[in-house]
């Protein structure tokens, strides 16, 4: 059996598609961060995205934690031509493909980039790996990549997972036992 504690990076304030782009988190908010790693397992590994924003996140959640090293393949979505503009702009030069990569998701793909079913193959034997290996897992990673594991552990479609709010610093509690996942909590804030 495994507990995935799937931990959002902290914010970036940034108003454009962030994906594959190195941008940093605001880490100022020390009394949630502490709230965050004191209700997290003593005994778990940490592992995080190799982004900046989930690396120094898990670095500070980690406090004594064994730390794994990083894990590109659990980056956020690449948001290919996308990534750094505006929703807006993205909005008026690709209408019809912007709406269907958010509200079809699946095998919509951004130009240049992946589509969410990409994304989550791309996430799926870095979870399977790490999850044979250890029993209690700190995931720092991004909104996207946590979806898709709330998506295996429902066994849902994409659409309805994006309904799931994953705010900064949230916890989304995954146990699987046997291949049988189950949801303990989504989106929780200490």
């Amino acid at each position: 059996m495994t507990d995935w504690f799937w931990i959002r990076h902290g914010p970036t304030h940034e108003k454009n598609f962030v994906g594959w782009r190195d941008v940093p988190a605001d880490l100022s908010d020390h009394a949630l961060i502490d709230r965050v790693a004191n209700f997290l397992p003593p005994n778990a590994v940490v592992v995080s995205s190799d982004l900046n924003r989930s690396v120094t996140t898990a670095d500070v959640l980690t406090q004594g934690r064994a730390r794994l090293g990083h894990e590109p393949d659990l980056r956020e979505f690449n948001f290919g031509d996308w990534d750094g503009r505006h929703w807006a702009d993205v909005a008026e030069t690709d209408p019809q493909l912007s709406r269907d990569y958010w509200g079809k998701p699946g095998d919509v793909v951004a130009p240049n980039g992946e589509s969410w079913n990409m994304a989550a193959a791309r996430a799926r034997p870095v979870v399977d790996r790490l999850g044979a290996q250890h029993s209690s897992i700190i995931a720092v990673a991004h909104f996207g990549i946590i979806l898709t594991q709330v998506q295996r552990a429902l066994g849902a479609n994409a659409y309805n997972c994006l309904a799931h709010k994953i705010d900064n610093y949230s916890i989304t509690h995954l146990r699987e036992d046997n291949g049988h996942w189950q949801v303990e909590c989504i989106n929780h804030l200490p």
